[in-house]
Formats: structure tokens, sequence, C-alpha cells
């Protein structure tokens, strides 16, 4: 699978970002059923690369509660899941209860289904429903929304936590003068992102781009 067959165009130059998918070992049967499934569908899923990145980052901080804003079929969630471990929890949010249904079949067949909540709604809304503080929050919702998912989520993580976002240079659209609402509220959470002083940030080229921060203070 490349960044094609994810919904994106590439950011990077397209030799290198075939060579980058061709390194990464098989996956293992439930997730290229669910890789096959989007490609099919044209469901957006952050795809294997991002998946492994997502979750090296969980591993790194030895996440145990995570909450994830727009899971779709649960891709991004399984990694997560399995991050965590056996003790770990993972909050799984979407509008769409057939994806939610879909999604519970996979992490079921994965054995990762006692480590998820299933929230089904905006995820915004799930968020504040929710209470304590996380380790991880991953924001994938409608990009219209990320303004305001940054002012909800950046508070809920704890110090030393991380806060990761998908899409943030949105098939190279973010580095043009914005023509539609999606672009010009990606730019927005970039730059609130860039300019927080509760976060050290770093934005990773890696296929729609992956904004990784990390909570630095209160």
């Amino acid at each position: 699978m490349t960044a094609r067959g994810t919904g994106v165009n590439p950011i990077l130059e397209t030799k290198t970002e075939k060579y980058i998918y061709s390194l990464l070992p098989r996956r293992d049967p439930v997730r290229r059923e669910m890789e096959r499934y989007a490609a099919r569908h044209d469901v957006p899923i952050i795809g294997p690369a991002c998946g492994r990145l997502l979750y090296q980052l969980a591993r790194l901080i030895r996440a145990g509660r995570v909450f994830e804003m727009g899971s779709a079929i649960g891709y991004s969630t399984l990694w997560l899941a399995q991050a965590v471990g056996p003790k770990g929890e993972v909050f799984y949010t979407d509008g769409d209860p057939a994806n939610a249904r879909r999604a519970e079949e996979y992490f079921r067949r994965a054995g990762v289904r006692r480590r998820i909540q299933i929230l089904v709604g905006d995820a915004l809304d799930m968020l504040e429903r929710t209470p304590g503080q996380f380790d991880l929050v991953f924001n994938d919702v409608n990009k219209t929304q990320y303004p305001a998912v940054f002012r909800l989520a950046v508070p809920r993580v704890r110090v030393g936590g991380l806060f990761v976002t998908d899409n943030v240079l949105w098939s190279g659209r973010t580095a043009r003068p914005a023509r539609d609402p999606n672009t010009r509220a990606i730019q927005e959470f970039n730059s609130l992102l860039y300019h927080s002083p509760h976060l050290f940030t770093t934005l990773i080229p890696l296929r729609d781009g992956f904004a990784v921060c990390e909570k630095i203070r209160n």
C-alpha cells in the first residue's frame, strides 16, 4: 500500500514514498484485510507507515491511556491498542455506528477488544464526557474541527504525553494560499501548535503529514 492507497496524494517524491513502503514488513491478516477494505471503499486510514510511527510513539512514552478522535474502521486504534498492552485502555470514537460495528469485529479478531472503549458520536463531545487525562491523544477528525480540537484536547494530555495529528499537510495544500475551509482550518491549527507554550511540536512529512507534539507544561 502506498500513500495513494490511503486517500491522499503523496507529499514525498514518489520514488522515495514507494521505497519507504517497500521496506515495511508484511502486516498480520487483520490489518491486511482492513487495508484492503479501506482501499475498496475509500475509507481514509493512516496506512502502515504512519501506523508503525503511532505505535512506536505510544510505546516510547509507555502510554497506558489513549484517546483517539476520529477512528473510522479502527485501523489506527488497532495499532494503539497493541502499543498500550493488555493493561492499557484506548478510547475509539466515530460518528458512524456501522464503522464502529466493523471496527469492533476487527478488534475481536485481533485479540484487543477488552482494551478498547467504543464511543459512537462526535469525537469532541465524547472527549468532553470522558473524565481524566491521557498519555496520548490522536486527532483525525473532520478538518474544520481541528482548531476546536486543539483547544479541547491539549489540556487533557498529561505533561510528558503526546498530542498527535494526521493530515497536517493536506496533500500539500497547507503550503499554498487556502481556498477552502478545510485547508484554512488546518493552517490555523498548525500555527496554534507551533505557537503554543504548552507544546513542543515537530511536523513529519510522512504520507499526508503527521504533527507530533510533546506536552511540556500545563
